[in-house]
């Protein structure tokens, strides 16, 4: 889908010195793809279902080195405990509202056991934030095809980014969140190798651009400010560098860190978690501890980047009760940016 909101880099936000993938996107990790289904009736419901698929799994390859870490437990990620345990991923990852997360696990199994008939076990991935500020989450109504439109319909494009698929009824940092996406390429001795994030942003906090605070009190006076319940976020990092479940733990928990980038108040109810894997060939020697720090830096930036794309790219989102998230404003952040000397390029 062609990206046709401004994004954080339209308006002269430019989060560290490392080069983008050719969308900023998480896509632009080869193999990597990502599809959404949105449920928006215009008045109770706002939600949906976003999907990352890694097209190297499937036939003689059903595992890739992954790792979770949880910043905040407070949270429903489904088939985390085994990714723990064995440190591979064995599905696409999908991401929806808190209530509707186990119904898509089960959409997720029908999806692996039409492909792996001689199975009989399975490990679907599923995390999910909590939409109930915004959307009626008490009626569920993902369905088993919202979950299989979007895993079967993830493509290499730039993902749609905002008040789309598992971030339709989010709200983040006092506005209206959403899905954000960024990437990274790092170069090294051999082939560069990229680093891409996706976000669904449902976190409470101040928002925070390049340091500079942007509290809603003072950009939007009169907003609805009452704070969601729920607070959670769901980051998942992809790249193809050659690391295993070990090292990709450690690029989890600097996904976890990014938050606190952008203003994240880590609070009780807030369900923190970071799912990063690889797609790097097996057969690849992996890279030494001594030589992560790149992509360390790779994983805040592109992090905090598609946490910022992802209220950036919102738009003001009323739900029941009159309840409203509003989008952040554009020229408000500008002008405190350039007050404050941040801004690398003319918004």
């Amino acid at each position: 889908m062609t990206q046709r909101l401004r994004r954080a880099r339209d308006l002269g936000i430019v989060v560290g010195p490392l080069p983008t993938g050719p969308h900023n996107a998480v896509t632009d990790v080869p193999g990597v793809l990502v599809g959404h289904t949105t449920v928006d009736d215009g008045g109770g419901l706002h939600t949906g279902v976003t999907a990352v698929v890694p097209s190297q799994l499937g036939p003689g390859r059903w595992s890739l080195p992954a790792a979770v870490y949880a910043g905040n437990g407070y949270g429903k990620l489904v088939g985390s405990t085994q990714v723990d345990e064995l440190g591979v991923l064995e599905s696409p990852i999908v991401l929806t509202a808190t209530l509707s997360v186990f119904r898509a696990a089960d959409a997720l199994l029908t999806w692996l056991m039409e492909r792996r008939p001689d199975r009989v076990s399975f490990n679907p991935l599923v995390g999910e934030t909590n939409d109930g500020h915004l959307s009626d989450i008490r009626r569920r109504p993902i369905t088993e095809g919202h979950v299989l439109d979007a895993v079967d319909g993830a493509s290499a494009d730039p993902p749609a980014e905002g008040c789309v698929g598992a971030g339709t009824g989010t709200t983040a940092l006092g506005y209206k969140g959403g899905i954000g996406t960024a990437s990274r390429v790092v170069p090294g001795a051999g082939d560069p190798v990229t680093v891409g994030a996706l976000t669904q942003s449902n976190f409470g906090g101040v928002l925070t651009v390049l340091g500079v605070p942007m509290p809603v009190a003072e950009l939007i006076p009169a907003a609805d400010r009452a704070e969601p319940a729920g607070n959670s976020c769901m980051i998942v990092v992809a790249t193809d560098a050659p690391l295993d479940a070990r090292q990709l733990g450690r690029l989890a928990r600097r996904a976890i860190f990014a938050m606190g980038r952008v203003g994240a108040s880590y609070s009780n109810g807030s369900g923190d978690y970071a799912i990063a894997f690889s797609t790097a060939p097996p057969d690849r020697p992996l890279i030494p501890d001594s030589q992560i720090n790149p992509i360390f830096a790779a994983v805040l930036d592109s992090v905090e980047e598609a946490l910022l794309n992802s209220l950036v790219t919102a738009t003001t989102t009323r739900g029941p009760g009159g309840r409203t998230s509003h989008a952040v404003p554009h020229a408000a952040v500008v002008r405190r940016l350039a007050a404050a000397g941040r801004l690398t390029a003319p918004a």
